[in-house]
């Protein structure tokens, strides 16, 4: 749901640079275990990669907005959910 928002990285686009080191997908399951849990970031598990890089992208993908579209399509879709249950309830 949130993968068309994700950038491409520079090297994929042909603009050279190395290859990022992790898995978008890694970085936003250590997000939202952050959020969820509200852990600090210094304190995220060993299972996630390292804070300062997961702090790194959200802060960059913050300051481009992409957080709270990420937020919003995520609710729009909790919303609609729910819209489908409450009618079906209803039937």
């Amino acid at each position: 749901m949130v993968r068309p928002l994700l950038p491409v990285p520079g090297w994929l686009r042909g603009r050279g640079g190395q290859p990022e080191a992790y898995c978008h997908r890694a970085i936003l399951d250590a997000i939202r275990h952050l959020v969820d849990n509200g852990t600090k970031w210094r304190a995220m598990p060993a299972d996630f990669p390292p804070w300062d890089r997961v702090y790194a992208f959200f802060r960059r993908w913050r300051d481009h907005g992409l957080v709270e579209e990420f937020h919003d399509r995520l609710r729009r879709t909790v919303l609609r959910r729910r819209a489908v249950i409450r009618s079906r309830a209803r039937e």
